[in-house]
């Protein structure tokens, strides 16, 4: 009888349990699949990247974009802004581009007598970066302030930049000719860097199929909106709140600190590094539906976060063993917790 008692118990117990997710997630997942559609009907295979870019809306990050000429980064980006109802602007950087070009410049109104503040392209939502590497150190130390603090400073007055604020930048690999190799501070403030490689066989005749069935029309001429600026910063403050267990975040910052102790690498990752890793495996869970992070989102996450923040030593870069190999090193040596 107390048997019975018990089980019958048990059984109200296990039907009282709440298996739902507690972060409400349906919509989030729905825009996001909405994207994928929209963009996967212009660019074929790249589901890696197109992903990660997501994930970087999600986590609030910058995307810097690399890979030879000809693979798709600047029609990415431009399909990524077409998705998403938000203010747009492309900068094209070349060897004689000022700061002034991009942040803005003060102008004498004689009317007013007074210099009046004009606004560069910068200030929009997101800011597609055309071959960044194209400009000397200069220029592009004029975006540290804005990619770390979303403002600028102009003759003593803060500009801030209306949310969201997102650059995807691109670049072409150092080895082709006219390129500046970008500050390790610039690099730091990109969330990922995206290696995007050449199509396989099966791809690119995909690609010349699309592109002959085209005819007279557009790339971006048939892509949707789907999301609108209040729903992109109300997507990113629910993945904020996506759950991370303590034991995690050990072993997050483990791997980073294990890149400042490796002997492969003459720099290790920062700290920011430690925190993008935990934003960005929150973005991995949300668009996966869900609402706590697992250590494969932190596995996924560390590659693109960290192989621009390290610098492989002379002696091994001289053997070509290259920063992805060595973080992917680490990963394997660091325990999973449990």
């Amino acid at each position: 009888m107390e048997e019975n008692i018990e089980h019958s118990q048990n059984e109200n117990a296990t039907e009282n349990v709440n298996f739902q997710s507690r972060i409400d997630l349906s919509q989030l997942q729905e825009s996001i699949e909405k994207i994928r559609t929209e963009i996967g009907s212009v660019i074929v295979g790249q589901h890696k990247m197109i992903d990660q870019l997501l994930v970087a809306i999600l986590s609030n990050g910058h995307v810097l974009l690399e890979g030879v000429p000809g693979v798709a980064k600047t029609i990415t980006a431009k399909l990524l802004a077409k998705t998403l109802n938000i203010g747009f602007s492309r900068i094209q950087f070349t060897p004689d581009l000022m700061p002034s070009d991009i942040l803005g410049t003060s102008v004498y109104d004689l009317k007013k007598s007074e210099f009046e503040f004009k606004k560069g392209p910068i200030f929009s939502n997101l800011v597609l970066i055309d071959e960044i590497n194209r400009a000397p150190a200069k220029t592009q130390a004029a975006l540290f302030e804005v990619m770390e603090e979303r403002q600028i400073t102009m003759d003593g007055t803060t500009y801030e930049m209306q949310a969201p604020f997102l650059v995807i930048a691109t670049q072409n690999p150092i080895e082709q000719e006219g390129t500046y190799r970008l500050p390790e501070a610039q690099l730091d403030r990109f969330l990922f860097k995206v290696n995007i490689d050449y199509p396989k066989l099966d791809e690119e005749i995909l690609i010349i199929q699309k592109e002959h069935q085209l005819q007279n029309h557009g790339k971006l001429d048939n892509i949707q909106t789907v999301l609108t600026s209040e729903e992109i910063q109300k997507y990113q403050s629910l993945v904020k709140q996506i759950i991370v267990e303590p034991q995690l975040l050990e072993y997050i910052a483990k791997l980073v600190v294990n890149t400042r102790e490796n002997a492969f690498l003459y720099l290790g990752a920062s700290p920011r590094a430690s925190i993008a890793i935990l934003n960005a495996a929150k973005g991995y869970a949300a668009i996966r539906g869900r609402d706590f992070v697992t250590p494969e989102d932190i596995k996924e996450a560390a590659i693109p976060v960290l192989q621009h923040r390290v610098i492989v030593t002379p002696e091994r870069e001289m053997e070509g063993i290259t920063s992805v190999e060595i973080i992917k090193q680490v990963i394997e040596a660091i325990e999973i917790p449990r």
